[in-house]
This record gives structure tokens, sequence and C-alpha cells, in this order.
């Protein structure tokens, strides 16, 4: 296959699946990751390009090298890897419950590093390939209720930013993208209506990235910052 190979996690809904869409759209072959097939098929309904779709549990290291493979036996070596799966519960520090600290940890940090892991042998190979975290503003500094999400996202960051000093010599890229909220579903149940609308779109923020991670020659972009913009403030008299 000569088509660009690209592997997205967490391609359901939000900025995964704006992701998918504007990459298929510039002839990629996409590789829709996520729990649910059911789900990764609406993103495509009506959807023109190469993709395929594939379900699998990035908790389990075992689950993700099994499906990185049949990737790779089908489509061939992965170009890029777009880290973008991620969970996130909020409250008081104190308030927080193990469950949800375990998952916010399995999928955000243990998540991110498995799939790494299962591409990265293949493109030291060919010395050539991109990794690309979704990580948030939340690894860049702490916020108020959002203790267990934030650390797990300093947790990527350090991963992420690691990473590009073992591979600084390398020709393979590693991005880390640095991103406010965004209207997608992983705020239902959070933010009201009115809140909302003061959110970043999912297809800007995917506009963006592309665009920034689109491959030069003695270029590599280490991170990209989108932060919201913030109204001014009315002036009184």
């Amino acid at each position: 296959m000569t088509k660009q190979i690209i592997a997205i996690t967490g391609a359901s809904s939000g900025l995964g699946a704006a992701l998918a869409k504007q990459y298929l759209k510039q002839d990629a072959h996409v590789c829709l990751l996520g729990r649910s097939n059911t789900t990764l098929e609406k993103v495509v309904e009506n959807t023109v390009g190469s993709y395929s779709i594939h379900s699998l549990d990035i908790t389990t290291k075992t689950d993700v090298a099994n499906v990185f493979q049949e990737i790779e036996n089908e489509y061939g070596s992965i170009d890029m890897l777009i880290n973008n799966a991620g969970v996130g519960y909020f409250g008081l520090a104190e308030d927080l419950q193990e469950e949800e600290i375990s998952t916010m940890l399995d999928v955000n940090v243990k998540g991110t590093i498995y799939c790494t892991q299962a591409v990265l042998p293949k493109m030291k190979t060919r010395n050539k390939g991109t990794i690309v975290s979704v990580v948030s503003t939340a690894g860049l500094q702490g916020k108020a209720n959002e203790s267990g999400y934030v650390a797990s996202k300093f947790a990527v960051r350090g991963f992420t930013e690691s990473l590009q000093a073992e591979l600084a010599d390398t020709m393979i890229r590693v991005s880390g993208i640095y991103m406010g909220g965004m209207d997608t579903p992983f705020w239902d149940g959070i933010f009201n209506e009115e809140k909302r609308k003061t959110l970043m779109r999912p297809d800007d923020i995917a506009e963006i990235i592309i665009h920034n991670l689109e491959e030069r020659s003695n270029l590599s972009v280490d991170e990209i910052v989108i932060r919201n913009k913030k109204p001014k403030s009315k002036q009184t008299i």
C-alpha cells in the first residue's frame, strides 16, 4: 500500500473522529481505533476514502500488540500514530474513587505507552514515522477539581518529552498536542449548554494539528499549544 497509514485511537467521536475525516480527505489510509466497531463505523458513514475499523482495549498490552500487528500484516507499517484516546473524572481530590483513578491512569497513560510501543520498533527500523500525543492543557498546569486527570496528563507529557529525547538523533518525529476544552461528548453531563458554547470546535483543532504536523524537511514540531480565546471583559465607566 502506497498511501500514508495513520492510526488514530479514540476515533469514535470528538477530535479523533474529526482527525480521521480530515485525513481521509488527504487520501491517507486511516485506521480508526476504539472500543466499539459500531460507533467507529458511524464516523465514516457516507465517507469516501480508504479506512479500516479496529476495536481494541488500549489498556491491555497484548490486545494492543495483536491489533497493531494485524494492521501491519494487512496494510503495512504505520506511518503516523495519534494517541488521542482519553478519559477524565472530575471533582475534589479527596472525592476521587479508586476505580476512577485507575481508569484515568490505564487509558491516558498506559494506553499511550502501549500503542507507542507497538509502532516504535518498525519506525526505528525505517528511521521514519510520526508519533503524536494528544495531551491537552491539563498537561501544562494544575487545575482545580481536575487533580486526577491532570496527574495522568502530566504523565503523558513526561512520556512524550522523554520519547523526544530518546529519538532526538533519528528522523522519527514526536509531537505533543496541548489544547484547551473542545465541545465534544467528553463534557457530557459536566458542562451546561451555555458553557459548551465557549468551547473550541474539534474540526478547527483537527485542521490546526494536521497543518502543523505536515512533514517538512529538516523540521520537527515538538509541541502545539491551542488555547480557548477568552472574551474581553466589559469596560465599566
